[in-house]
C-alpha cells in the first residue's frame, strides 16, 4: 500500500493520456476522472451512443455476482484489475449482503492511477482489517499469487471468489490468456468461484454497429489499456471446464436480473457476456 502523498503525486503524474480506469468510472456515474478522461469518454459515446449502458451493464453484472457469492457461502475476494473504488464496491456489496461483517477484499490493479486512487478513497468506506488494495499484474501471476498468499487478508487454503470483471477485454490473445487463467484455475481450493466478464463483438445488430466496436478499440489503442473483444465461444474457454453456475454463461442482463437491470428485456444488446464457474 502506498502513503497518501505519494498516492496524490501518482495521481498528478498520470493526466497526460486517458485512463481506462477513469473513463470506466465516467461511463458508470462515478467521479474519479478528469478532463482528458471524459473528453476520450464522449468521444466515444459519439460513436457508439449506448457505450455508458454497456459499461453500467458490467457494474451491475458485478454486483449481482457478489450477492451470489455471498450466498453461496464465500467469504473472501480476490478482485483483480479492481479498477477505481466507486460505486457498488466489492467490499460494500459482499457486506450488504452478508449477515455478519466477515467479507474480505483484496483488491488488486496494475496501473499505479488505480491503486493510487484506491489508497485515497479505501481510507474512506472500508474496513482496514478486511479490505486491502495492492499492486500486481494480472500478466506476472507468480508474483501476483505471492502477494495474495502473503496478505493478512486471504488465506488461499480456503474457497476463495476469484473476481476477473471487465478486465479480459483488455488481455490480447497475444498475451496467453488461456495460460494465466489456467496458472490462477490451479492455484484456488476447491469450492472457490471464478467470476468473469467481457465485452464482445459477437451479434451486432448492423454494419455500423460492426465497424463501431471496431472504432472502439482503436479509440482505446491510445490509452492506458488497449482492448480485445471476443465473440462467447471464444470467452467460454476461460472458465477452464468448469461447472457454471446457474444459467451459465449468458449476456450479462440475463444473468439473475433485477428490477435496475439494464437491458433486461434484450440483453444481446448489451454487449456485455458473463458468468460464474465453480471450481470441483
Amino acid at each position: 500500500m502506498i502513503n497518501h502523498d505519494d498516492a496524490l503525486k501518482a495521481v498528478e503524474s498520470s493526466l497526460d493520456r486517458p485512463s481506462a480506469a477513469r473513463i470506466y468510472d465516467y461511463f458508470i456515474g462515478g467521479n474519479t476522472h478528469y478532463a482528458i478522461d471524459r473528453e476520450f469518454a464522449e468521444k466515444v459515446r459519439d460513436r457508439l451512443p449506448l457505450m455508458g449502458d454497456y459499461c453500467l451493464t458490467s457494474r451491475q453484472f458485478l454486483g449481482r455476482a457478489i450477492r451470489a457469492c455471498v450466498r453461496a457461502g464465500i467469504r473472501q475476494f480476490v478482485d483483480i484489475g479492481s479498477g477505481l473504488p466507486t460505486a457498488g464496491n466489492v467490499h460494500e456489496v459482499a457486506d450488504e449482503e452478508s449477515e455478519e461483517p466477515d467479507t474480505r477484499v483484496l483488491y488488486i490493479d496494475n496501473e499505479p492511477i488505480a491503486l493510487a486512487h484506491s489508497t485515497l478513497l479505501l481510507a474512506d468506506t472500508a474496513d482496514p482489517e478486511r479490505h486491502h488494495a495492492i499492486a500486481a499484474d494480472f500478466l506476472q501471476p507468480e508474483d501476483l499469487w505471492d502477494r495474495v498468499a502473503s496478505s493478512d487478508i486471504i488465506d488461499v487454503r480456503e474457497p476463495i471468489a476469484l473476481v476477473i470483471n471487465a478486465v479480459m477485454h483488455f488481455i490480447k490473445d497475444d498475451e496467453n490468456p488461456d495460460e494465466l487463467l489456467g496458472f490462477y484455475r490451479e492455484r484456488l481450493a476447491p469450492g472457490s468461484l471464478l467470476v468473469l466478464s467481457q465485452m464482445t463483438n459477437e451479434n451486432p445488430v448492423n454494419e455500423d454497429e460492426r465497424q463501431a466496436l471496431i472504432d472502439l478499440l482503436e479509440y482505446y489503442e491510445t490509452t492506458t489499456n488497449p482492448g480485445f473483444l471476443r465473440p462467447m465461444a471464444e470467452f467460454e474457454r476461460f472458465f477452464g471446464g468448469w461447472p457454471m453456475l446457474e444459467p451459465g454463461l449468458v449476456y450479462a442482463p440475463a444473468w439473475h436480473p433485477d428490477e435496475r437491470t439494464v437491458f433486461a428485456s434484450s440483453p444481446s444488446e448489451s454487449r456485455v457476456i458473463g458468468g460464474i464457474a465453480r471450481k470441483p
